[in-house]
């Protein structure tokens, strides 16, 4: 545990840059200029997964906007599975009036991230990924099987 706390640490600021570059992606699910924005998150999820080692990564196209299918199962049959879920997608940034900096270029003050999605739901996303990948890059394995279900919410109208 102590050599995931360490890499955690010692790539805080890549681990930053990584979450401003998903918050930087306008993937407003309700806007069909966005449509391309959409499937670039599903793709950064996927992609993220992916490097982090899990196994089975895919996007999945649904009646909706992609849907983010991953998983680790080699924890064994004895162990727990937990399945982590979240959205990629974000709301319209309106009104624009009452942002202080552009809402999909993250903005850190006092100690805080402003950006469309940096509490929901990227941020939180972002989180558990990092974390997987922590656990495999340092360990080699989770203490638990994983299923990861990442959503993009409704087609946009």
């Amino acid at each position: 545990m102590q050599e995931v706390i360490e890499y955690l640490e010692k790539n805080k600021e890549l681990h930053m840059e990584e979450l401003k570059e998903f918050l930087h992606i306008p993937s407003v699910s309700t806007d069909s200029r966005h449509k391309k924005d959409v499937k670039k998150a599903a793709d950064f999820v996927a992609n993220y997964l992916s490097e982090a080692g899990l196994d089975m990564v895919e996007v999945q196209e649904t009646k909706g906007h992609p849907l983010v299918y991953a998983e680790w199962m080699h924890a064994g049959e004895e162990a727990p599975t937990v399945l982590i879920y979240g959205h990629y997608d974000v709301q319209p940034p309106d009104p624009m009036d009452q942002w202080k900096s552009d809402p999909f270029q993250a903005d850190i003050r006092d100690g805080r991230i402003y950006a469309r999605g940096a509490s929901d739901d990227k941020g939180q996303v972002f989180m558990h990924l990092v974390v997987l990948k922590a656990y495999l890059k340092t360990v080699g394995s989770l203490p638990i099987n994983i299923k990861v279900c990442i959503e993009g919410g409704r087609r946009d109208r």
